[in-house]
């Protein structure tokens, strides 16, 4: 089967085609044939090694792939051949709290990750893709949508009215403003462009703030929002943008830490958190169980992902490059014929 290695991993072209034995499943296990992958900013960090130590150079890269079952091993229970799933970012992490030993177990970084024919996983690390999703839109859910929803709903608890504030117009920031229209929330979307901006409005966007040409976009948003702030922010920045989050934010607000797109060489003054009780939290994705859940509210409200652009899997390092450029708005997909 082919598959797609990191390499030295100095910048996308690094990355290479190789050929790899087909899995075969032991007890606990089963392979899975993959249909669609879709890229996040963590895959161009990892092989530009932006923020990131080396990983093997054998490392097959990516978290998020959907396919088909087509091999159980001993054990196996939980799904079937002919099952249609996709492969949870953490394979180690099923529910409950969050551990530092769930690290080694993040698809594309610990452990092999998707970009490849098949994979095979443990059992348990499998969800099942609901009927009204097609490969490639299930596919764009593992990394970013379960960000977007371990923010605004696990952690932040979001409900009818609500005002969230959605940080540029990225994978985890659209799915964010999917999320906060399902569950009754005005949503605020910042972006440096204009035509973004517009996209955003026609998903549903309450309010606009170009950051470029507003640069104290926080002060913005509490004009926005009548002087009292955002009450959930999704956070892709870092250090780079988290005072402005802060200055947007309501008393008692809860901010989702999910990115450093930003960078992480500035410094933030944190004096706004004490001041304004607001809860701080860092997001690393979610388990197998958030996962579920968060599938099952998307069926049920017919919602689908945005996908930028669909990508051939020998196009894979045409899609990285895509992703790296930044002009995507949504999801970037690899997709078999």
């Amino acid at each position: 089967m082919k598959v797609y290695e990191l390499g030295a991993q100095d910048g996308i072209d690094s990355l290479r085609l190789a050929t790899r034995t087909e899995p075969a499943p032991g007890p606990g296990e089963a392979v899975v044939e993959f249909h669609a992958n879709s890229l996040n900013y963590r895959d161009y960090m990892i092989v530009a090694r932006i923020h990131s130590g080396k990983k093997p150079e054998e490392r097959i890269p990516l978290s998020d792939g959907a396919g088909e079952v087509i091999a159980v091993g001993e054990g196996v229970k939980r799904v079937k051949p002919g099952d249609r799933v996709v492969v949870s970012f953490f394979t180690g992490w099923i529910d409950g709290q969050f551990g530092e030993h769930y690290f080694g177990t993040d698809l594309g970084g610990g452990c092999d990750g998707t970009l490849a024919e098949q994979g095979v996983f443990p059992a348990e690390a499998l969800a099942p893709i609901p009927d009204c999703l097609s490969y490639e839109e299930a596919a764009c859910l593992p990394c970013a949508a379960l960000t977007a929803w371990n923010a605004l709903v696990e952690f932040a608890r979001l409900k009818p009215g609500d005002t969230v504030l959605l940080l540029g117009t990225g994978g985890v920031s659209v799915f964010g403003l999917q999320f906060a229209r399902l569950s009754g929330a005005r949503a605020i979307v910042t972006s440096s462009s204009d035509a973004k901006l517009a996209r955003a409005k026609e998903l549903g966007a309450d309010a606009l703030v170009n950051y470029k040409t507003t640069p104290a976009w926080g002060e913005a948003v509490r004009e926005l929002t009548g002087g009292r702030g955002a009450d959930v922010v999704l956070e892709t920045g870092g250090s780079a943008t988290l005072e402005q989050s802060i200055d947007g934010a309501a008393s008692n607000a809860r901010i989702g830490l999910i990115g450093v797109l930003g960078g992480v060489d500035q410094t933030c003054n944190p004096i706004g958190i004490l001041w304004k009780n607001i809860h701080l939290k860092g997001i690393y994705v979610g388990n197998r169980r958030m996962l579920e859940d968060m599938m099952r509210a998307m069926a049920s409200g017919s919602l689908k992902p945005v996908i930028d652009k669909a990508f051939a899997f020998d196009e894979a390092k045409a899609a990285y490059h895509h992703l790296a450029s930044g002009a995507h708005f949504g999801k970037v997909v690899i997709a078999r014929a």
